[in-house]
């Protein structure tokens, strides 16, 4: 997005991560943002605001981590503000299918492509058990920032969002351009 903060940028007339907020709220006990700058700006969205503890903008594992740091139940939901439809049962089917299966971490797949023959992880979206977070801690202390390297050593379950419209619901918005377009199809 050009070095904008991408959690600012108009969706639909309110910032890409306030729209993340209130399509997470109802599907969670409670919520807070993880953010590196523009802390006062987020902070008026009315849930706490967590900065990352591992210097250097580490990417969405330090986000975790700080938002684990900050948790006061056993299970986290993380979510990117820059993927505006996110299904509003993710939290649901995510903790059905880790309980199902006695996993520590869910996370979404969705198939894509012609015929939608592969699936895709999306890590981002990531529910995960809080205790995990020494074994989150020693991950990032090794250099390791893939959130897939570190969710499959955990073990974590693949969960198919594969009902109609799920593939729409995980796209993501990467570009000041692409936001422009989708902005315009109200």
């Amino acid at each position: 997005m050009g070095g904008a903060d991408k959690g600012l940028q108009p969706y639909r007339g309110q910032p890409l991560a306030l729209n993340a907020l209130q399509r997470l709220q109802p599907q969670v006990d409670a919520c807070l943002i993880s953010a590196n700058r523009h802390l006062p700006t987020y902070e008026t969205f009315g849930v706490p605001v967590v900065q990352d503890s591992i210097a250097g903008f580490a990417g969405p594992l330090a986000g975790m981590l700080a938002a684990m740091e900050r948790c006061t139940t056993p299970w986290l939901l993380t979510v990117p503000c820059d993927v505006p439809a996110f299904p509003p049962d993710l939290a649901a089917r995510l903790l059905h299918a880790a309980r199902s299966t006695g996993a520590d971490i869910a996370i979404p797949t969705v198939r894509s492509g012609p015929g939608g023959d592969d699936a895709r992880p999306q890590p981002v979206f990531c529910l995960v058990q809080t205790r995990l977070h020494a074994s989150l801690c020693d991950w990032l202390a090794r250099g390791e920032r893939r959130v897939m390297g570190w969710a499959r050593q955990q073990g974590a379950q693949l969960v198919p969002f594969d009902q109609p419209g799920d593939p729409a619901a995980f796209a993501n918005i990467n570009t000041l351009e692409a936001l422009a377009a989708l902005n315009d199809q109200r």
